[in-house]
């Protein structure tokens, strides 16, 4: 098995064990591919979801630029819902799994399915 499917199987067994959701593999696959070398660093892999500044880049650079949502307090909302369900005592929150549930809350598959 190699390293990226290793750790596909661990966020889609995050989302089973610690979100209670049903992950679409085909989907949590794309948005693991899309967070490119970042899921390779122990740093950059996971989000700091008690850093204020590290949830503004996800809003920046993953909502707005990546999903092309437009700028609004709705955005803020929907992340901090995520690391809710995620659970905010949780040390390792991984970056792919908090895409992919922020990818499924706003409906923007589609953006992967090229």
């Amino acid at each position: 098995m190699s390293k990226r499917a290793e750790l596909i199987a661990k966020y889609a067994e995050d989302l089973k064990t610690k979100c209670n959701i049903t992950p679409d593999m085909d989907l949590l696959t794309k948005v693991t591919i899309g967070c490119g070398p970042a899921i390779y660093n122990n740093d950059a892999s996971t989000v700091a979801g008690s850093d204020p500044s590290e949830l503004e880049t996800i809003k920046k650079n993953f909502l707005i630029k990546k999903l092309g949502l437009p700028e609004g307090d709705n955005l803020m909302q929907a992340i901090n819902a995520v690391i809710d369900t995620y659970g905010r005592s949780e040390r390792h929150k991984y970056r792919a799994v908090v895409y992919y549930m922020l990818t499924k809350h706003f409906r923007k598959e589609a953006v992967y399915a090229k």
